[in-house]
C-alpha cells in the first residue's frame, strides 16, 4: 500500500507523463476513470447544497476556515495554530474543529503547542454536532458585538465579557471542502513548492476541487514562499490573479526554532546541534521537500532522507528500514548519524521512534511566520482578519 501511494503521488506531481515509468503509465487509465467518478460526485454534492437538499449551518460566533485544494503539505495546521494563538492573545477563546484525520497527529501537535491558552479542541467527522456540544458546555460570546452571553442553563450569574471559558470564534482545520458549516472567512493555503501538481482531480492528480474554486477564497496564502524563486512566486501570483483578480495574497514560511530529543520532550537544543553532522531526515508528511531543504540550510555535513506517505504510522518494519539506512550512513562516513523528524511524526506515535536507540533522534520545532514581502506584512494579515470578521477586540493589543 505504501508503494502504491508513492506511485500515485509521483503521477499526481509529474508535469510530463512521457517521463513516467511503464508501471506509472499503466495506472493512468484506472486513475483517470476514478477521477471522472470523483468529479461527478463532487458536482452532485455541490448541486445538492445549492438546491437546499443539504443544509449549511451558521454558528453563533465568527468562523474561520483554513483549507486547500490539494492533499497535504500546504501549511494548514500551522496556520490554524497561528490564528488560534492570535485570537487567544487578543482575548477571544477559539474552538478548533478538526475531523482528526489518520490518528490525529495534527490535533495532538496543536494541543501541545496551545496548552495553557484558552483554545479548545473539538474532534469528529460531524463538526456541526461537535461545535454544538462545546457551545452548550462552555457558552459563547459574540466577539463581533463585544458583548457577553452566558452559558446555557446556568443560574444567571453575571460575568465580565470575554470570559476565557466562553467560545468567541471557531477555526475550522482543513475545511475548504467541508460545506456543512458557514464560514465568515475562507483562507486557502497553497504549497509554493508543489502548487497543484498536474492540475487533475484526485486520484489522477492532487486536486480536491478544480482551480476555479479559488474564487471562494477571501485570502490566499502561499506557503514555503522562502523556498522558491522570485520567478516562481511571480508565476503563482499570476495564476491566482487570473482566477480571482482582487483576492489578498500573503506569503508564509516555517521558521525552525530548536530541536528536542524524542525521549525528553522538554529538552531544547539549538539548531547548531546539527552543524557538520550526518543527518537522516525521516518524515511522513505532505511536503517532505520543505522539511529536508530546511535541514540542509543548517550547515550539516551530509543530509539523507527517507520519505513515507502523509500520515503514515511507523511500524517495527519501518524502524528496521530506518536503522538499516543509519548503519549504511555510519559505515559510509565513519560517524554516527542523527535522525531528525517533524513534530507531526513525533505526535503520531511518540514511543516508537525511541526504538532507534542508540542513534540520536531529534524533533524539529518550527513556527509559521507571515513574511514581509511585496508590501504584505504580518500586522496587515492580522488586521485583515480582524476587519473581515468584524471583530471588536478587548484592550489595546489588537494585533
Amino acid at each position: 500500500m505504501e508503494k502504491l501511494r508513492r506511485v500515485v503521488n509521483e503521477i499526481a506531481y509529474t508535469h510530463n507523463p512521457s517521463k513516467l515509468s511503464p508501471l506509472h503509465r499503466s495506472l493512468i487509465p484506472f486513475l483517470s476513470f476514478a477521477s471522472s467518478l470523483y468529479k461527478f460526485a463532487l458536482s452532485l454534492r455541490g448541486s445538492l447544497y445549492h438546491l437546499g437538499f443539504f443544509a449549511t449551518h451558521r454558528l453563533r460566533v465568527p468562523v474561520i476556515s483554513v483549507g486547500n485544494l490539494t492533499w497535504g503539505g500546504n501549511g494548514k495546521t500551522p496556520m490554524v495554530e497561528f490564528i488560534a494563538l492570535w485570537l487567544a492573545d487578543s482575548g477571544i477563546s477559539p474552538l478548533i474543529l478538526s475531523r482528526g484525520y489518520q490518528g490525529g497527529d495534527e490535533v495532538n501537535m496543536l494541543e501541545r503547542h496551545l496548552s495553557g491558552t484558552s483554545a479548545k479542541f473539538g474532534v469528529g467527522a460531524n463538526r456541526v454536532a461537535v461545535s454544538g456540544d462545546f457551545i452548550q458546555r462552555y457558552g459563547y460570546v459574540d466577539s463581533r458585538k463585544n458583548s457577553w452571553i452566558e452559558k446555557p442553563f446556568l443560574d444567571g450569574k453575571v460575568q465580565s465579557h470575554f470570559d476565557s471559558e466562553k467560545i468567541g470564534a471557531v477555526v475550522l482545520d482543513d475545511a475548504m471542502q467541508h460545506w456543512r458549516i458557514w464560514r465568515d472567512l475562507e483562507i486557502v493555503m497553497v504549497n509554493g513548492l508543489t502548487l497543484w501538481g498536474n492540475r487533475q482531480l484526485m486520484p489522477l492528480g492532487p486536486l480536491r476541487e478544480p482551480l476555479v474554486a479559488l474564487r471562494r477564497a477571501d485570502i490566499i496564502v502561499v506557503h514555503h514562499a522562502d523556498l522558491v524563486s522570485e520567478h516562481i512566486l511571480n508565476d503563482i501570483e499570476s495564476i491566482i490573479r487570473g482566477i480571482e483578480e482582487s483576492v489578498p495574497i500573503f506569503f508564509t514560511r516555517m521558521d525552525p526554532s530548536y530541536l528536542f530529543d524524542v525521549g525528553i520532550i522538554n529538552s531544547k537544543m539549538p539548531l547548531t546541534a546539527l552543524h557538520k553532522a550526518v543527518v537522516l531526515c525521516v518524515s511522513a508528511i505532505g511536503s517532505a521537500d520543505s522539511f529536508v531543504q530546511g535541514i540542509q540550510k543548517m550547515e550539516t555535513f551530509f543530509v539523507d532522507r527517507l520519505d513515507f506517505s502523509d500520515h503514515h504510522r511507523f511500524h517495527s518494519r519501518d524502524i528496521e528500514i530506518i536503522r538499516g539506512r543509519l548503519e549504511e550512513l555510519a559505515n559510509m562516513f565513519d560517524s554516527k548519524p542523527i535522525v531528525v523528524v517533524t513534530e507531526k511524526d513525533y505526535d503520531r506515535d511518540p514511543e516508537i521512534l525511541k526504538q532507534l536507540s542508540p542513534f540520536k533522534v531529534f524533533v524539529l520545532y518550527s513556527k509559521l511566520r507571515v513574511m514581509s514581502y511585496r508590501g504584505s506584512t504580518e500586522d496587515e494579515f492580522k488586521g485583515l482578519l480582524k476587519e473581515q470578521l468584524g471583530l471588536k477586540l478587548p484592550g489595546a493589543n489588537q494585533y
